[in-house]
Formats: C-alpha cells, sequence, structure tokens
C-alpha cells in the first residue's frame, strides 16, 4: 500500500494510452475489414492488399506503443523506488551519525568548535585546496602569498 504522505510517482498516462487505443481501433478495422473482402471476393486485389497492409501496420503501431508504455511505467516505478531508497538512506545515515557511540563508524556532519568558530580537524582529515592557504601550508605551486606561481 502507498504511503499516503508521499506523491505518488509520474506514470505515462491518457495520451499514451490514447495513442494505444487509438491504434488498436484502427487495427480492429483493418482486420474487420480484411475479414470482410476474403469472406466476400473471390479473387485479390488491390483493396486486399490495402487491407492486409494497414492491418499488419497499425497492430504493429499498437505493439510497439503498447510495449513503450509498459516500459515508461516500468520505469517510472523503479525511478520512484530508486529516489525513496536514497532518501531512506541519506535519512538512516544523518540518524546514524547523531546516535553514533564510536567515532569512525560514520562520518559525522561538520561541527564549530569552541575556539574560534572554524571547522573542527583532526588528523587525517581532508583539506580543501581553497583552505590551505588558510592553514599555513606551503604548496609548492604557490608563493607566501597564496597566489599561483606563473
Amino acid at each position: 500500500m502507498a504511503d499516503p504522505s508521499r506523491p505518488p510517482p509520474y506514470r505515462p498516462g491518457a495520451v499514451s494510452l490514447f495513442f494505444v487505443a487509438k491504434a488498436g481501433v484502427f487495427a480492429a478495422g483493418f482486420w474487420v475489414w480484411l475479414l470482410l473482402l476474403v469472406l466476400g471476393g473471390d479473387q485479390a486485389d488491390g483493396a486486399h492488399v490495402l487491407a492486409a497492409a494497414g492491418a499488419v501496420t497499425t497492430t504493429l503501431v499498437g505493439v510497439v506503443l503498447g510495449a513503450r508504455m509498459a516500459l515508461q511505467r516500468n520505469a517510472a516505478v523503479r525511478h520512484a523506488e530508486l529516489k525513496r531508497l536514497l532518501v531512506d538512506i541519506s535519512w538512516n545515515a544523518f540518524a546514524a551519525a547523531g546516535n553514533a557511540e564510536t567515532p569512525g563508524k560514520v562520518v559525522p556532519f561538520p561541527t564549530v568548535s569552541a575556539d574560534g568558530g572554524r571547522l573542527g580537524r583532526g588528523t587525517g582529515h581532508r583539506v580543501s585546496v581553497f583552505d590551505r592557504s588558510s592553514t599555513n601550508e606551503r604548496t609548492p605551486d604557490r608563493d607566501g602569498n597564496g597566489e599561483r606561481r606563473r
């Protein structure tokens, strides 16, 4: 049963179904016309060829459009399930970060330290390229002012 708090996933609907039904009606019409021509006539002529070509063509179009609609519907359901799964994973990771008993199992969110408002970084944490100049680390491709040497 679907959760009422979540919006329903996108599903191909009225337009796709209209074209599938339209192709089905035309195919049925051509097949009936071909059947009437075959039962009522002795010799095959141009009308028989036209009715047979129309019946086969519209039947194939209906099958292709129906298969496309079914694939789109299936893909929409899978996409909605994947989005739901990603939200559940991120929510569980967020909840686990707050409830972690030992550090290292999950990556905690950055916190503001009490000594100056900078993000707390211990040993082994990554330092962004943009933060290197503020941590007084000199890199070989930069001069003393933090500018790139050319």
